[in-house]
């Protein structure tokens, strides 16, 4: 087949952790052709989806990783499918791009599905399913947060929009800071905050569980560094081995058929003690922490997936 991703410059991965290497380490494995450009080089030109990027084939060797072809205009339609995999913000320039792209439906595969990544960003999808996230409110108004952390006590703060634990705070009973970043916040963007109920279980670990078309496949636990809230490998959590529970099982049960029926192949979900915090559809990783710990091949079963789709 031929593949297009459209990610952050690939030149700068990190080689052992970077999901999108691994997804075209494996289709390259598997015979695919490769093609690489970035977001801000995807057009619409009178009918036809286009991109500017490179061939490219990958090796497993830290700053020689990726290698390109000459820079050349392609027809996305022309190829099987299309990797929707850049890093949020998820901003208007990453909503555009998933218009573009949804233009593609008939002609060209793009994973995750853009309609629905769209429609259903990290935050957002978890309110579909109360019964198994902590409390949650999603306000801009000072007052709601307020009255939100008064009956809870201890919360945590974020960015509706972010990724990687950027922006996130943890906000105790004795806390004297929330007005102070609201301000912060509310000055420099238009986008409502996320604030949900702490749970101490996250200093055991954040689990981070894979699933593919609607299937978990395993997860990893990443814990906080000492004196840190937040368990993002970003910004320090260190990735361990961990099983899944009857509670994984059951969350993963319930959110896995919707999933799949809305082209979601290759989601990374969030859970914290018994509780389902984000499902990351945009571009999720973990897969090559997962396949360390299990011994299993995750991309290859991510690529089966998409071949299925494909026929």
């Amino acid at each position: 087949m031929k593949i297009a991703f459209q990610m952050d410059p690939i030149g700068d991965v990190n080689i052992n952790a970077d999901s999108s290497f691994r997804l075209a380490e494996e289709a390259q494995a598997r015979g695919h052709e490769l093609f690489f450009y970035t977001p801000d080089h995807l057009a619409y030109q009178e009918g036809r989806i286009t991109a500017r990027g490179y061939d490219f084939t990958v090796q497993r060797v830290q700053g020689d990783h990726a290698q390109f072809g000459e820079e050349r205009e392609v027809d996305l339609a022309d190829f099987d499918v299309v990797w929707l995999r850049q890093d949020p913000p998820f901003d208007m320039h990453y909503i555009t791009s998933t218009h573009l792209l949804d233009r593609l439906k008939g002609t060209t595969l793009v994973v995750n599905d853009p309609f629905w990544v769209r429609n259903y960003p990290e935050k957002l999808l978890v309110l579909d399913f109360p019964d198994l996230t902590p409390p949650t409110t999603i306000a801009r108004d000072l007052s709601t947060i307020k009255a939100f952390k008064a009956k809870h006590g201890d919360v945590i703060l974020k960015p509706l929009y972010g990724n990687g634990g950027a922006g996130v705070f943890r906000l105790d009973a004795n806390d004297r800071n929330l007005t102070s970043l609201h301000e912060l916040f509310t000055g420099f963007s238009r986008e409502p905050l996320i604030v949900q109920k702490f749970l101490p279980a996250v200093s055991k670990g954040d689990k981070r569980v894979i699933l593919v078309d609607g299937e978990p496949v395993g997860a990893i636990n990443r814990v906080p560094a000492e004196g840190e809230t937040r368990s993002n490998m970003h910004v320090g959590g260190r990735p361990e081995k961990v099983g899944l529970t009857e509670r994984d099982l059951e969350i993963c049960a319930a959110i896995g058929p919707l999933l799949k029926e809305k082209g979601q192949i290759f989601v990374g979900i969030d859970v914290i003690g018994d509780y389902l915090t984000e499902i990351n559809v945009t571009s999720p990783t973990g897969i090559q922490e997962l396949e360390r710990f299990d011994g299993e091949n995750i991309a290859g079963k991510i690529w089966e997936a998409i071949e299925a789709r494909r026929g």
